[in-house]
């Protein structure tokens, strides 16, 4: 059984943290030559060229939000991916499993969970291709290693893997390639015995034109809940080679996560109780690793035309226990993952250019288990993928116009158990996903755009297996074959306006997203207790966005951002019941009507920096029914934070919840009708020491 426990000293912490950690005593500062700075600045905007093909350029006419280091480094305490982006920009929500910000997180954007949007790291696409999701929290600490992010709401711009169908995320790595060699170190403890080491170096740009950079982690936590400990640790390395030219660079990230299971919430008696109740026996475990290795190659044919081309292999594996005693299950998932992406950047006077393809292969095997070692089934799921997309603009006087289009086909193929008494089968989807839109600049200061996009998606294999993780004799006929769910698809438009004047940054939009072929929970329970995955005919989502910061007095910064959307399922008969019922004009499962995020930030001196966000979501259905007993309550926190710099030292206090606010992160509802809830951590404090050099 995987425990966590607060009393660990922080030396055998370290010594968990990754075999990157003997790099951190190497890095010490150097001498920088006159021409070094701009050689590295260079090499840094060459770096991100794939980078730059997906997010499309500047005045692309998007709902989009692109969070920089700095403020990465405001917002960041080793928490996870969603919990950062999670007031950071509109129309996304999240929560853990575990009460406190490290474990199995999840977000939802306008409503829509990760399935159904694009991730990216440095333009290699994260998804996993079968279930096309991201589990961040194999990745623990990931922000620390990421230089900027972009959020694209809506279908937004092309992308490599997934549709983005919600929307994008795509993370641009630190750079490798720096002015002088460098450091840092960052040492944390907390509320729910919580602890987190992480260091990282740079060597900076050599006379040879080599660079490093490598960071190391580990973090780890009692949890908030009954037994649901989190160990993790993760590891970076990037190495470069910057010739006048061409740049070849290779990256490698590594992860591992161990927990104790929390992914089952309590009911409101349960919690009654104890604001700590976990349903799942301690005895139940999860531990996985996952690695990503990318090379890539860039070549300069001009100062404004580059072509780059990175090949990666991303794999992971593990294991996760189920009790329903006295018998005790074991499931175990294998994946190996190929593929090569490429784009080309080019400018030509009015012209803009971003083009790319991606192909990767996929292979991912199932294995389930009566422990001690009897296997119940050994199945293997393959997907393919390949697409291709052309980005051109053209700006004539203030006006740019810009196309997208994009083809992409998929396969599936499933290689069912030996025993399964089944034949192998597979479905294969074609997609052409185009996207137009403008820019007008009305003033230098004020910016409008519009847009109008269509994407669609496959089903991911949870949806055509209804949840299930093994097909087979019994169940095959109840599921269908592949055909049941057809591809869902959307048409989205978007209109809006940017002002940028020195004391306010400001973005609005509208939207409106129209969806043909939603896939939802609506059918009738399976025999294990699953709900079958439909196709809902029509339903739709619009709403307002707007994102603003004003600085309009010295050493104060005012920042905020609100949601308030209208979103409905028009008509579907749910059998989800003992009798089906036709239900119209229901409002999708965990979308808020109203997201609003307040930010102050005050400089109370060179050395000492406060800063206080609260956080208002408005209450959410939990299934697809709007019926008022299935119903996530409306909430509002604030957190704290105090940050004091002194030379190359750091120390931040970051207090959460600090009302004490009893609410609800998220739930859901089971097939036989309970309604489950998973709880916002109470008050709690976390303090990180941090060293620069």
């Amino acid at each position: 059984m995987f425990t966590c426990s607060a009393a660990r000293p922080w030396r055998a912490l370290w010594r968990s943290a990754a075999p990157l950690a003997f790099a951190f005593s190497t890095a010490t500062a150097q001498s920088v030559k006159p021409d070094s700075t701009a050689q590295a600045d260079s090499a840094r905007r060459v770096e991100g060229v794939l980078v730059r093909a997906i997010r499309g350029g500047g005045l692309v006419p998007i709902a989009q939000k692109t969070i920089e280091r700095a403020a990465i480094v405001q917002r960041h305490f080793g928490q996870d991916v969603p919990l950062l982006l999670q007031g950071a920009t509109p129309s996304l929500i999240a929560h853990t499993e575990t009460g406190t910000p490290w474990g199995y997180s999840y977000l939802r954007l306008r409503g829509m969970d990760q399935t159904r949007i694009n991730i990216t790291i440095d333009g290699v696409p994260l998804n996993d291709p079968e279930d096309q999701v991201l589990y961040f929290a194999n990745f623990a600490d990931l922000m620390s290693n990421v230089r900027s992010v972009q959020v694209q709401r809506g279908v937004g711009t092309s992308s490599a893997g997934t549709a983005s169908f919600a929307g994008s995320i795509n993370f641009e790595t630190m750079p490798v390639a720096q002015a002088q060699a460098g450091g840092n170190l960052q040492l944390q403890a907390g509320s729910f015995g919580s602890q987190r080491v992480s260091a990282s170096f740079h060597s900076g740009l050599t006379d040879q034109r080599f660079a490093l950079y490598g960071r190391a982690g580990a973090l780890r936590t009692i949890g908030y809940r009954r037994h649901s400990g989190v160990e993790g640790r993760s590891a970076v390395l990037g190495a470069g080679w910057f010739g006048d030219h061409d740049i070849i660079k290779l990256t490698l990230l590594a992860g591992l996560l161990a927990d104790t299971l929390s992914y089952v919430g309590a009911t409101r008696d349960e919690l009654a109780s104890d604001r700590r109740f976990n349903p799942l026996d301690p005895g139940e475990d999860d531990r996985f690793t996952q690695q990503l290795v990318a090379l890539s190659h860039t070549r300069i044919f001009s100062g404004e035309t580059s072509l780059s081309t990175t090949v990666y292999r991303n794999s992971a594996a593990g294991s996760y226990d189920f009790f329903a005693l006295p018998d005790r299950y074991r499931y175990n998932l294998q994946h190996w993952w190929y593929g090569v992406t490429s784009a080309v950047n080019a400018d030509r006077g009015a012209w803009q250019l971003n083009a790319g393809v991606n192909a990767n292969t996929y292979e991912r095997s199932h294995r389930a288990y009566l422990e001690p070692s009897t296997q119940f089934y050994d199945n293997t799921g393959h997907k393919d993928d390949a697409s291709a997309f052309a980005k051109v603009s053209y700006g004539t006087g203030r006006t740019r116009w810009f196309a997208d289009l994009q083809g992409r086909w998929a396969r599936f193929d499933y290689e069912p158990d030996a025993a399964a008494g089944i034949e192998a089968r597979s479905k294969s989807w074609h997609f052409f996903n185009p996207k137009a839109g403008v820019t007008h600049q009305v003033t230098p200061s004020l910016g409008l755009f519009a847009s109008l996009g269509r994407t669609s998606r496959e089903p991911a294999r949870n949806d055509l297996f209804a949840g299930e993780d093994d097909l087979n004799s019994t169940n095959a006929s109840q599921l269908g074959d592949f055909s049941r769910i057809r591809p869902e698809w959307v048409r989205d438009l978007e209109v809006g306006l940017t002002l940028t004047r020195p004391s306010v940054d400001l973005s609005a939009n509208l939207y409106s997203m129209d969806f043909t072929n939603d896939i939802a929970r609506i059918g009738a329970p399976t025999a294990s207790g699953a709900i079958l995955r439909r196709n809902v005919g029509s339903s739709y989502r619009r709403g307002i966005e707007v994102d603003a910061t004003w600085r309009g007095v010295p050493r104060l910064m005012l920042a905020g951002n609100a949601t308030w959307s209208t979103n409905r399922i028009r008509s579907f008969i749910d059998s989800s019941g003992a009798t089906p019922t036709t239900r119209r004009n229901v409002a999708p499962l965990l979308t808020p009507r109203l997201l609003s995020t307040q930010r102050a930030d005050f400089s109370v001196s060179p050395r000492l920096a406060v800063g206080v966000e609260g956080r208002y979501q408005s209450r959410a259905f939990l299934d697809n029914t709007s019926r008022a007993d299935r119903v996530l309550p409306a909430f509002y926190v604030a957190d704290a934070t105090v940050r004091m710099t002194v030379a190359r030292y750091e120390v931040t206090l970051r207090a959460a919840n600090i009302t004490d606010r009893q609410a609800f992160g998220s739930g859901s509802v089971s097939a036989d009708g309970t309604v489950r809830y998973f709880v916002l951590p109470p008050r709690s404090l976390f303090v990180t020491a941090g060293l620069t050099w």
